[in-house]
C-alpha cells in the first residue's frame, strides 16, 4: 500500500487530532489489559500514562524516524506476577520489583544496542535474513488470531469442542463485533480523503453504538457502566473530571525498607530472560515496519539507537505505570492500513496518551468500550501483520528447498504454540519459533554463497 503520509510528513492540525486519537484507540486494549491481568491494584491510567511517556523517549532516541507506539507488553506479565509473588503480602515491595525488574530489562537493551553500535547490523541480517523474518512476522499475527476471536465472542462460553454456544449474549457480542469489522473494513475501502485515514475510529464508534442499542433495549448486557459509575460514588466532585493515575513509583517508594538481596535475584532472574525473547519480538517488529514505509530502520535511526529508545522507553513507561513497554503490533497495523506513517502522528498520540490518563471521564470511556468492538478492529490490525510476514516471504525463492524447510520450522512450531518453561523462564511461542529457525537456516545454508 502506497503511503499517504511519509515518516517526515506533517498533516494538517485538526487531522493531526484525529489520527492521534485512532492511534490511542488501536494500542488502547492492550496496554490497560496489562495491569488488569497482573491486579494488585495496577492503575490503567497509570498505565496509558507510562505508554505515552515511553513512546516519547522512544521518539527522541530515534530521532523521530521511526512511527512506532510503545505499549505494556504482556511478555512480562509472567515477570510481573513473580515480583509481586517473591514481594509476599508487601504489595508495595512487589511494586519496587516492577520497577526493579523493568531496569534489568532496559539495562539488556542498552548492552546488546552497546554490541550492535559497535559491531554493526550486517550480522543480524545475516542472521536473520527475509526467510526467518518473513514467517516469524507472520506468526505474530497469527498467533494474536486466537485473542481476536476470543474477543470477537466475548460473552459467548464454549463447549467441548471449543465452539462457541451463540446464546443471546454471544449473538450480542458477535454482532458488534461484526458491526465493528464491516465498518472498518468498508470505510478502509471505499472512504474518500480523511475517511479513508480514520477507519478504525469510525468503526468502533459504530460498534459502540451497536453494543449501546443492544445494552439500553435490554438484549444483552454488552456494556459494562462500571467505569461510570466509580465516577460518580460519594457524589460529583473535581476528581470526576479530573484525578492523577495512581503512579506506581509512588507506591514503589514505600517497599524500600523491605528490599532485600534475594528479592533483587529473584526479580533480576524473571525480567532479564525475557528481555532476550522480547529483542527478539523487537527485530521482527522494525524489520515488518521497514518493509512498510520502505526504509530500513535497522540502518537508520539505526537498531542501536531503537533498542536503547525501547529499552529507556520501557523502563520510564514502568515507572509510572508499572508495565514494561514494547513495540506494538497494533500501532504497526494501524500504519499499515491507513497508509499513514507521520511520526508526528505517533508523537501526538503519545502526548494524547498522557493527557487522557488525567481526565476520568476518558478513562471511563475508554475502559467501557466493549472486548467484542475491540474484537472487530483487531482481526483487522492482527490480519495486516499476519500479511506484511507473508509479503516478505514473497521475496523468497520457496523452490530452494533450504528456504523451503527455514519456513515451514517457523510456520508450523508457531502456529502448533510450542512454548518451553524452563526453570521460571518461558520461551514464548514467537521466540521458539524464530530460534528454531534462525538454526534451520544455519543448518541448511552452510557452504552456500549467498
Amino acid at each position: 500500500m502506497k503511503l499517504v503520509y511519509n515518516v517526515k510528513d506533517r498533516p494538517r492540525t485538526a487531522q493531526l487530532i484525529i489520527f492521534a486519537i485512532q492511534q490511542v484507540l488501536a494500542i488502547m486494549a492492550a496496554t490497560i489489559a496489562v495491569p488488569a491481568i497482573v491486579g494488585n491494584g495496577m492503575a490503567a491510567s497509570a498505565a496509558l500514562f507510562g505508554a505515552g511517556a515511553g513512546t516519547l523517549i522512544y521518539q527522541l532516541f530515534t530521532k523521530f524516524k521511526s512511527p512506532v507506539f510503545l505499549g505494556s507488553s504482556f511478555a512480562f506479565i509472567g515477570s510481573m506476577c513473580a515480583a509481586f509473588a517473591g514481594a509476599g503480602s508487601v504489595v508495595a515491595l512487589g511494586y519496587l520489583g516492577l520497577l526493579i525488574g523493568a531496569a534489568f530489562a532496559g539495562l539488556v537493551y542498552v548492552i546488546i544496542a552497546a554490541i550492535v553500535k559497535f559491531a554493526g547490523v550486517k550480522w543480524i541480517n545475516k542472521l536473520m535474513p527475509p526467510v526467518v523474518i518473513g514467517p516469524t512476522v507472520a506468526l505474530i499475527g497469527l498467533s494474536l488470531a486466537g485473542a481476536a476471536i476470543k474477543d470477537v465472542f466475548s460473552y459467548g462460553p464454549q463447549d467441548g469442542n471449543g465452539a462457541y454456544i451463540m446464546s443471546a449474549s454471544a449473538w450480542a457480542s458477535f454482532i458488534c463485533a461484526m458491526v465493528t469489522l464491516a465498518v472498518v473494513v468498508i470505510v478502509s475501502v471505499y472512504g474518500k480523503k480523511m475517511m479513508k485515514l480514520i477507519p478504525f475510529i469510525i468503526g468502533i464508534l459504530a460498534g459502540y453504538a451497536t453494543a449501546l442499542i443492544l445494552t439500553l433495549t435490554g438484549v444483552a448486557q454488552v456494556i459494562d457502566f462500571a467505569p461510570f459509575k466509580a465516577l460518580v460514588e460519594g457524589g460529583v466532585s473535581l476528581k470526576t473530571f479530573i484525578a492523577l493515575p495512581d503512579f506506581t513509583f509512588i507506591t514503589a517508594f514505600k517497599g524500600i525498607g523491605d528490599l532485600s538481596a534475594s528479592f533483587i535475584a529473584t526479580v533480576a532472574v524473571a525480567y532479564i530472560p525475557v528481555a532476550f525473547v522480547v529483542f527478539a519480538e523487537h527485530i521482527a517488529d522494525h524489520k515488518n515496519l521497514s518493509s512498510i514505509i520502505e526504509s530500513d530502520l535497522l540502518e537508520e535511526p539505526g537498531l542501536h539507537r531503537t533498542l536503547l529508545g525501547d529499552g529507556v522507553g520501557s523502563f520510564v513507561g514502568a515507572i509510572f505505570g508499572g508495565c514494561p513497554n514494547t513495540t506494538y503490533g497494533e500501532s504497526v497495523g494501524c500504519v499499515a492500513i491507513t497508509g499513514n506513517a507521520s511520526v508526528i502522528t505517533i508523537t501526538a498520540a503519545a502526548v494524547m496518551s498522557i493527557a487522557f490518563s488525567f481526565i476520568s471521564p476518558l478513562v471511563a470511556f475508554l475502559d467501557s468500550i466493549p472486548g467484542c468492538v475491540m474484537g472487530g478492529v483487531c482481526v483487522t490490525l492482527y490480519g495486516f501483520i499476519a500479511v506484511s510476514g507473508l509479503k516478505m516471504i514473497q521475496k523468497v525463492n520457496l523452490e530452494d528447498h533450504a528456504n523451503l524447510f527455514t519456513t515451514s520450522v517457523i510456520l508450523i512450531t508457531g502456529i502448533g504454540g510450542m512454548q518451553m518453561a524452563i526453570g521460571k523462564v518461558t520461551l514464548t511461542t514467537i521466540a521458539c519459533a524464530l530460534i528454531l529457525g534462525i538454526l534451520t537456516n544455519i543448518l541448511v545454508s552452510k557452504g552456500r554463497k549467498e
